[in-house]
């Protein structure tokens, strides 16, 4: 059968049809938002390489993820930027620091919703860097017991996932342990499995103020021309004990997550990141593109390369949109 029998178009006619034969669906419930909070702040600031986003101060995010949670968006993942920062990162696993308080905010204020944090420790190094530092090496495993014990802090604040992006080897089974450990058998991990040293990245580091001192960090960030070094990554952490895998940046790794989601069923995360926003939101102010359009086109193509969830400043809005 072809033409004139075979019209494709047919199922284009309107939007109806359009909506009944639609293959990929995005809606709030595969979203998360990120959160900034910031120790010593006394009300929330715009962050401006991301316009629209927010550094939060502890008392106010309990308010925000109720709204959130209102808009049908069922997680956030919390980023915590200390009043104080060393060389050993102490503040990341302080059990008073700014993640363990603005989570005990989380599940006070809207215990349904999940609250994901971040493991690293480049917000909490005096530079930038995402392990312990000796001379200008990033030391892996004596950095495994930091972000260890980090985890173990977050949990017993309440965390309902942690989720480790140093991209040290061997972090995960490391957590996997301490957590076990400690009586948190139960908390997941979702692994940055698949974390590329990408130029998409420069709106966060200002917003967590996480930018490296010194150097970079090719050294342990994947390159980004390597796809098949990505599917070792992700099997690796998946015999250490990985729950939830993800790949980051999405929209320029698209190829990747669809060879991920080929090769594994676990669940599949994708981070939708500040410099992908950021790119969105100064075309929309010059009047250049849709922004409404865009962002659903944006996500929807990061769904259809195989992302169960999406990680993505856009949630706010997407989520206000699709209503």
């Amino acid at each position: 059968m072809e033409f004139p029998n075979v019209r494709l178009r047919r199922l284009r006619e309107n939007a109806g049809i359009r909506n009944l034969v639609r293959e990929t669906q995005v809606s709030p419930g595969d979203l998360v938002m990120p959160l900034f909070v910031v120790e010593g702040l006394t009300s929330r600031e715009e962050i401006p390489s991301m316009p629209g986003q927010f550094r939060y101060p502890v008392t106010e995010i309990g308010s925000v993820v109720k709204e959130l949670y209102v808009l049908g968006i069922p997680a956030v993942i919390l980023f915590g930027v200390p009043a104080h920062k060393d060389e050993a990162a102490a503040s990341a696993y302080d059990g008073g620091g700014i993640v363990q308080r603005a989570i005990a905010e989380v599940k006070s204020a809207c215990p349904e919703i999940v609250s994901i944090t971040d493991v690293c420790l480049c917000e909490y190094t005096s530079n930038g860097h995402c392990g312990v530092v000796e001379g200008e090496r990033i030391l892996n495993d004596p950095t495994l017991e930091l972000l260890a014990r980090t985890a173990v802090s977050h949990a017993r604040a309440g965390a309902d996932i942690v989720a480790p992006s140093d991209m040290m080897d061997g972090r995960v089974r490391s957590i996997r342990d301490a957590l076990d450990a400690s009586g948190f058998e139960a908390t997941p991990i979702m692994s940055y499995a698949a974390k590329y040293a990408s130029a998409y990245y420069g709106p966060f580091r200002d917003a967590a103020e996480s930018a490296p001192q010194f150097g970079d960090r090719l050294t342990y960030q994947m390159d980004p021309a390597n796809v098949r070094q990505a599917l070792r990554e992700i099997e690796l952490d998946i015999r250490e004990g990985a729950d939830i895998l993800m790949v980051k940046p999405a929209l320029a790794y698209l190829d990747v997550i669809r060879a991920v989601r080929g090769a594994v069923n676990l669940p599949l995360a994708a981070y939708n990141v500040s410099g992908e926003y950021s790119i969105v939101k100064a075309a929309a102010a010059a009047g250049w593109i849709d922004e409404r359009r865009m962002v659903a086109e944006n996500l929807t193509a990061i769904k259809r390369a195989g992302a169960d969830i999406i990680i993505t400043y856009h949630a706010a809005d997407a989520a206000r949109w699709m209503s």
